[in-house]
């Protein structure tokens, strides 16, 4: 990622993906306290300041190594979740995404439309041509999401990630290649 690159807005439809704001710390504080998100995201943040950390660090670009957006509605810009392209490796090209959605926004196609729409954003303006997702096998609603994304299931791999129970569990490893089919969503960005 180039260092002129910073926080963008993207739309789509009834989804607006948008820079992270101090004001989401409380969200961020909540939905990383739901049982389904810190069992395959990983841990809870213990307190607001933590919440807080959390966010600063997914608005800072500076670093070129991830684009992270929060996840609201068009119709009003209250936090649903998250949506970040991290591991950016402008030498191989290749990246990869990862998500959540807050309980009450769940079900609604939230989680693919964001994952499509930074796909398509970062495929026009990034150094990528790979994007990879990568869940827990049990973690089917994931698979939903990676496949009405456009993803490709390429495999499994044994043993591979140990999640926010402790376990190292299995994972599906799903790719989206510049140039792939996938999703008609479009996608419109603008500067933050």
């Amino acid at each position: 990622m180039t260092a002129a690159l910073g926080p963008v807005w993207l739309r789509s439809g009834p989804v607006t993906l948008r820079p992270w704001t101090d004001a989401d710390a409380p969200v961020v504080l909540a939905a990383l306290h739901d049982p389904e998100i810190v069992l395959w995201n990983g841990s809870a943040v213990p307190d607001i300041a933590a919440a807080e950390a959390w966010v600063r660090r997914r608005a800072d670009w500076s670093e070129g190594d991830h684009a992270s957006f929060a996840i609201s509605a068009t119709a009003g810009l209250a936090l649903l979740g998250s949506v970040s392209l991290h591991e950016i490796d402008p030498v191989q090209g290749d990246a990869e995404i990862g998500y959540w959605v807050a309980a009450q926004a769940r079900g609604h196609g939230l989680a693919a439309r964001a994952v499509t729409l930074v796909c398509r954003w970062a495929f026009a303006v990034l150094p990528v041509d790979r994007i990879e997702l990568a869940h827990a096998v049990e973690n089917a609603a994931s698979g939903r999401v990676a496949e009405r994304a456009g993803f490709t299931l390429e495999g499994r791999l044994r043993r591979s990630y140990r999640y926010g129970d402790g376990v190292k569990h299995d994972e599906l490893l799903w790719s989206r290649l510049r140039g792939d089919g996938g999703s008609s969503t479009g996608v419109c960005g603008t500067r933050a």
